[in-house]
């Protein structure tokens, strides 16, 4: 299969200033037909509208809630008959919370857990089986530098604990679908000039990380969507079960 005839899903991608747009527009410059879901419907068709306007390639945006298995099930149908076979799943769907684990609710940590690791679970779940079949596939999950070194950037317990059970279903998962020519790798961003923070890391907290970052800056959403990219080539088969830090060193183990 040509990437022509493959295309690349995209979840939580309808932010403008977010990893997972930069992701789809990358992915469709190296010639991937791009799904962006969201659930922000209309985000998801913006994106959608610009990837293709951009990039010349087929793309189409649907409104889903990936916590809920039916609303996955409904976006998924409508890309059998848009779109050509999936080939490349990126699950960078994901929210944050910076709540202390004194203070953290079940209800917050069922929130945190339901889009981070059960959405990506009901859309790899769904998708996996084609790969197999067709005997080719990339999953690339987006965990978290905030997963490895234990938060302390952002996040709370919640979010760190949420990230690294991602980073287990990565490993596995590789281990599991290898034979069938699919390959599952995680990448854990640092500081990245997103809005999932909410504005919370200006200013003088914001001079204080970036002064513990080697390379003297925080990351980009294109430092993020050139590496995800690189992984869902085909020549990149022997890659998997592998986390690739994308943080400018301010993590190093």
């Amino acid at each position: 299969m040509s990437l022509t005839e493959k295309t690349a899903v995209v979840t939580g991608a309808g932010s403008k200033r977010g990893i997972g747009r930069a992701t789809a527009h990358t992915l469709a410059a190296a010639g991937w037909n791009v799904a962006v879901l969201d659930l922000d419907e209309a985000s998801a068709k913006d994106a959608a509208s610009e990837v293709e306007e951009r990039n010349g390639v087929q793309a189409v945006g649907v409104g889903c809630d990936i916590t809920d298995e039916a609303s996955v099930q409904n976006a998924l149908a409508v890309l059998d008959s848009a779109l050509p076979p999936v080939g490349a799943l990126v699950n960078n769907a994901g929210i944050t919370s910076p709540v202390p684990f004194l203070e953290v609710t079940g209800e917050e940590w069922d929130r945190i857990f339901a889009v981070n690791v059960r959405g990506a679970f009901n859309v790899t779940r769904r998708l996996a089986p084609g790969m197999a079949q067709r005997g080719f596939g990339r999953i690339v999950f987006l965990s978290s530098v905030s997963a490895e070194r234990g938060g302390g950037v952002f996040g709370g317990v919640a979010y760190s604990a949420a990230k690294a059970a991602e980073l287990g279903f990565t490993r596995a998962l590789a281990r599991e679908l290898g034979p069938a020519g699919v390959t599952v790798n995680a990448v854990a961003p640092g500081l990245i000039d997103t809005d999932i923070t909410g504005g919370a890391l200006e200013g003088e907290r914001k001079t204080q990380l970036v002064a513990g970052i080697p390379v003297g800056r925080n990351g980009r959403v294109a430092d993020v969507a050139d590496l995800i990219t690189y992984l869902c080539r085909e020549e990149s088969g022997y890659i998997t079960g592998a986390t690739y830090d994308v943080n400018g060193g301010s993590h190093i183990h």
